[in-house]
């Protein structure tokens, strides 16, 4: 099945988005712009992001459908962030315990 694909994705870029941040979620709209209508791609599209850049996760079907359509997609991003220091969230209890025994 395919959809209506002459919508402009340029509109969804936010106004204080990083650019290449949106040149990811961009690369991931265009990829399926014919494959799902506009709002649900759109919001399939965060979704990719904030698995990707801020280590979301989601419900097991969702996360199989995004690791589905960003085959590919993602690869040339995580060779980037290789080597890059990475975020650890820690529980404010745990780096309460840690401070507390220093």
């Amino acid at each position: 099945m395919t959809f209506d694909s002459s919508w402009d994705v340029d509109k969804y870029r936010s106004e204080h988005e990083y650019e290449d941040h949106w040149q990811f979620r961009r690369q991931f709209l265009v990829a399926h712009q014919d494959k799902f209508p506009e709002d649900r791609l759109v919001c399939l599209a965060q979704v990719f992001f904030n698995i990707e850049f801020l280590g979301c996760q989601y419900p097991k079907k969702v996360m199989d459908l995004i690791e589905t359509l960003s085959e590919g997609l993602a690869d040339d991003l995580r060779e980037k962030r290789k080597g890059k220091l990475q975020r650890t969230f820690v529980a404010a209890s745990d780096a309460a315990e840690a401070k507390a025994k220093r």
